[in-house]
């Protein structure tokens, strides 16, 4: 060996002796994200290789320890607590830095007492190996929280909550609202409606479920231009709950009220807690050819996909843990067991009815991708008890229908339609009584 070849590999030696932690790290952060919502804060840390990691509970103060073996501190990492919201419901603040060599610690500093759940997912769709932090309240979110409290259907129809004074706004109030949405939508004066249809007498509130599609680490589809399902079907989703909260004697639940994911089998349990009279799903999808186009609605198949079309969309829309990233360890074997049960005859011809419904007003303001409702194996309209639907808005893959899809005035005309639908279901189909049980399951 030459001199020089000598001295080259006496400093590569040194390099390494003096450089302990590039000799140990095995891998690299690709990308953090953080989804702060009241129902829980998830933090994703995504690797190129498997990530390895050690974790503890700190009491006084509140802190979670979290230790990642194997990595470098690098600038990815080092923007982690910058990403932490003021509003975030559970975090106070975020450290990071290098604890040793080869492992970097993230300090979590809470700002209340959590149920933290960790997880690694394998590689799927456009994610890497990632790694889960999820911080769930000691004290879970009840999803009843989040209904409008209605007392009783008098004081629904002078517009009074359970616990608010009357403070229903007068005609000439009201005004600018009534002129956005179509008057049949609004027409409240008994005993029908502008369109004909007798109103069933209130009797009790009714609770609709809506379940905006995607959240957090699950985008759904995303369009040419770069639109986001997650996104349209929350603002959807929100202007349709405003417009039912708005009806003397209906209430909406929100499946998730921000961006952040929800397991397919949590949203039909968040439904079945609020013993929810209608499930509706809103979502906004793509196909493999940009030219698909049109609005559908479909309700559970119990044979089988009606088309090659909707087989497709239910593949992918079951996709949606895989990619969101569920903890399988968690899964609630009892309520596996009752999204498996299918003998639900009666709650699949009201859904079958709503869909009608539904299908015949979307049907004024879009193309409808086919004539007659749909049926797919979709995960999240199994529950057994609660009439469901899903609602395609649009095909966000088609340049044209995703300019509508982002138009604000086109989000607006589905959620009349929706509604429209929704009550004209009502018309004829009067809420059953509900026993309290169901909520105790």
């Amino acid at each position: 060996m030459s001199r020089r070849q000598l001295l080259k590999a006496g400093g590569a030696l040194m390099t390494l002796l003096v450089s302990p932690v590039s000799l140990a790290a095995d891998t690299r952060i690709l990308a953090v994200r953080v989804w702060p919502a009241q129902d829980y804060t998830r933090i994703t840390l995504e690797g190129a290789d498997a990530l390895k990691f050690s974790s503890q509970i700190v009491k006084n103060p509140e802190r979670l320890v979290v230790d990642l073996e194997g990595i470098e501190f690098d600038s990815v990492l080092q923007s982690l607590p910058s990403k932490i919201l003021d509003s975030d419901p559970y975090i106070k603040l975020i450290r990071a830095g290098r604890n040793r060599p080869g492992v970097v610690r993230l300090v979590v500093e809470l700002k209340t007492e959590i149920k933290p759940q960790l997880f690694t997912l394998p590689p799927v769709g456009n994610y890497g190996h990632r790694l889960v932090l999820d911080l769930f309240p000691v004290q879970e979110v009840d999803p009843l929280l989040a209904l409008i409290q209605k007392s009783s259907p008098e004081s629904a129809a002078a517009g009074q909550t359970a616990d608010a004074p009357d403070t229903t706004p007068t005609r000439s109030e009201r005004q600018p609202e009534l002129a956005r949405t179509p008057p049949r939508a609004l027409d409240k004066a008994p005993p029908t409606d502008r369109d004909g249809l007798t109103r069933p007498k209130v009797t009790r509130m009714i609770t609709i479920a809506l379940d905006p599609g995607h959240g957090g680490e699950d985008p759904g589809a995303v369009g040419r231009a770069g639109t986001l399902e997650k996104d349209v079907t929350l603002s959807i989703a929100q202007r349709l709950k405003a417009r039912i909260d708005n009806e003397p004697n209906m209430r909406a639940m929100l499946t998730r009220d921000a961006d952040f994911f929800v397991p397919l089998g949590q949203r039909v349990n968040k439904a079945r807690r609020v013993q929810a009279d209608l499930f509706v799903s809103i979502h906004a999808d793509a196909f493999i050819k940009p030219e698909a186009r049109g609005s559908s609605v479909f309700i559970l198949s119990e044979r089988g996909a009606s088309s090659t079309a909707a087989k497709w969309l239910a593949n992918k829309e079951n996709a949606s843990d895989l990619i969101g990233g569920i903890n399988v360890r968690t899964r609630d074997a009892h309520l596996a067991r009752t999204l498996l049960d299918l003998s639900q005859t009666a709650t699949l011809k009201d859904s079958n009815k709503l869909a009608k419904a539904v299908l015949g007003e979307i049907g004024d303001i879009n193309t409808l991708h086919k004539n007659a409702v749909e049926e797919a194996g979709f995960a999240v309209l199994k529950a057994p008890d609660i009439p469901s639907i899903l609602v395609e808005t649009a095909f966000i893959s088609n340049p044209e229908e995703e300019k509508k899809l982002a138009d604000e005035a086109y989000q607006d005309k589905m959620a009349d339609a929706l509604l429209r639908g929704i009550k004209k279901y009502f018309a004829k189909n009067p809420p059953l009584a509900k026993s309290k049980l169901a909520m105790l399951e």
